[in-house]
């Protein structure tokens, strides 16, 4: 997407064309329309968090064996005693009282 802005609005100046069958278009338009947005808006949002999902998804990071060895340990090792969260896991949920 463009970071060119018109009145606080990103700047569309280029086409994403793609085809569809009538089943996925209606299914398309009817979760853009719950969401109060077009079609072209619900499909770039869409389409953007998926991109960004699959793109960290394949962050990598390079250790040397040293930092590595100290990485795996700290991962191997059983958390830290933490009374608060083991308070917010073992009790009942708001919509439970």
């Amino acid at each position: 997407m463009s970071n060119t802005r018109t009145a606080g609005r990103a700047v569309r100046d280029v086409n994403i064309n793609l085809r569809a069958n009538r089943k996925q278009r209606s299914l398309i338009d009817r979760a853009a329309a719950a969401l109060g947005k077009n079609r072209s808006d619900f499909m770039l949002d869409a389409s953007c968090r998926e991109a960004e999902s699959v793109l960290l998804d394949r962050l990598y990071f390079a250790l040397d064996a040293e930092t590595f060895k100290e990485f795996t340990t700290m991962l191997d090792s059983a958390p830290a005693s933490n009374p608060r969260l083991r308070r917010l896991l073992t009790g009942k949920a708001p919509w439970d009282r």
